[in-house]
């Protein structure tokens, strides 16, 4: 009994359970390569971005080169950049009070923030459904084919295990196959989701941190 004969061997509603898990394991290591590349070039982009930022940087020139550096920019830059230009457009304007002008300041840093933060988590909702539905997926697939192997007892004159076997085997692949689509993702959601999470508080500590130096200019 190899295992592609068991698959084979399977009634049709199980091969499409068993197709089902295949086709979300195959797109779950397709995310789950994607995010590992996406966040390793997010963590380099904004420690580089904060080493320069840190080392006396004039806060001018870093906005220009944000800007005709957008595409490529690290979500760090990105809010540097929405930060600074709000800023810049309310330093302009004559008789602007110095909380107003930070309260709008941050609220565009804010935005960015979740517009970067979102990106970032993109996907990670798939590897969640995948990783808490695969399992369930797995087990309807062994249930229905073991009551079809029960069922088919029904025209044997003596059971033996030789007539139950093939069919529970057959049936439990599909709980072995959405064990395998499962893992893989709830164990990517959980790293991915800490990463993300220690991103997030980075960028939170430069917003506070840059809302500071900014404050201090206005006054």
């Amino acid at each position: 009994m190899s295992v592609v004969s068991l698959i084979a061997g399977a009634s049709v509603l199980v091969q499409i359970v068993m197709l089902l898990l295949l086709l979300a394991s195959v797109f779950s290591w397709y995310y789950i390569f994607i995010k590992v590349f996406t966040l390793r070039r997010a963590r380099r982009l904004a420690a580089d971005f904060e080493r320069e930022f840190w080392s006396g940087a004039d806060l001018n020139e870093l906005y220009q080169r944000a800007v005709g550096a957008r595409r490529s920019a690290g979500s760090l830059e990105r809010i540097f950049e929405a930060g600074f230009r709000e800023f810049m457009k309310y330093r302009k304007q004559p008789g602007i009070d110095v909380a107003d002008m930070m309260d709008g300041t941050r609220r565009a840093m804010r935005a960015t923030y979740q517009r970067e933060t979102e990106r970032l988590e993109s996907s990670l909702s798939f590897l969640a459904s995948v990783g808490s539905v695969s399992p369930y997926v797995g087990l309807f697939g062994t249930v229905w084919g073991i009551m079809n192997s029960f069922r088919g007892l029904a025209n044997v004159a003596q059971a033996t295990l030789g007539h139950v076997a093939p069919g529970i085997a057959e049936a439990l692949i599909a709980t072995a196959m959405g064990l395998f689509a499962a893992i893989p993702a709830v164990i990517a959601y959980n790293r991915f989701a800490g990463d993300i999470n220690k991103l997030a508080t980075r960028f939170e500590s430069f917003m506070e941190e840059f809302s500071n130096i900014l404050q201090r200019q206005a006054h």
